[in-house]
């Protein structure tokens, strides 16, 4: 899949104008206000009435959010109605949720609960399952562990790992979080105020940045951090 074009203005001042390939996996990285948040909107269809879009894109499906395109949230914690039941949550049959809750790791009985009644790393694996009974193409990730600790973050990412080589989609990780990306993606692409300034082979990029600003992004998420985490 490959993104020919995705420019977004705003009375005539261009917020971002970037392309990019999706060939299995790809993190999109880059501080806050570097356009990966407003990319992620684009394709989701979801910017701000007053933007304008220009978007080619060149794929064997269309990006149509909802069926080829899914989103997993920042937050699971407000993805999800905390006065209606899980089960509720779900519009397919009640076998094709049983089996997304066996795909995820999860118990069949938490769907009789609520939100508020399950851990974070439920709720995430809650909001996978959504995501995937539409049966996407693409799968986008916004910094969909964020809200976990890490020994869940781990769990989270290897989860999301297996369920892509076992339903084919693509991903695209949108992040500040390079260790996190570099456990998941095959591909990194970093922006910054709306443009590339890098993109490549995740390890090849990691040990070998060419750009001052992906340096400094790297350095950052790793100071603290098990570089093998």
């Amino acid at each position: 899949m490959k993104i020919k074009k995705l420019k977004i203005t705003l009375k005539e001042k261009h917020l971002v104008d970037i392309s990019f390939d999706v060939p299995n996996s790809l993190a999109l990285v880059g501080q806050s206000g570097s356009g990966k948040s407003l990319t992620l909107k684009a394709l989701l269809g979801m910017l701000p009435h007053d933007m304008h879009l220009e978007l080619e894109s060149q794929s064997d499906f269309e990006l149509v959010a909802g069926k080829s395109v899914a989103l997993i949230p920042q937050n699971p914690f407000t993805a999800l109605s905390p006065l209606t039941k899980i089960k509720k949550q779900f519009f397919i049959p009640k076998e094709r949720v049983e089996a997304l809750f066996e795909e995820v790791g999860l118990q069949t009985a938490l769907l009789e609960r609520y939100a508020p009644e399950l851990s974070g790393g439920q709720l995430q694996r809650v909001v996978i399952a959504i995501a995937l009974s539409s049966k996407p193409k693409l799968l986008l990730l916004d910094e969909p562990t964020t809200a976990l600790d890490p020994e869940m973050r781990v769990m989270i990412i290897e989860l999301l790992k297996k369920l892509q080589q076992r339903e084919g989609f693509k991903m695209l990780f949108v992040t500040h979080d390079i260790a996190s990306a570099k456990n998941l993606c095959e591909h990194i692409c970093v922006i910054k105020e709306g443009r590339v300034v890098e993109s490549g082979m995740m390890q090849s990029v990691i040990e070998a940045p060419q750009e001052s600003y992906t340096k400094t992004l790297i350095e950052a998420n790793f100071a603290n951090r098990n570089f093998r985490e």
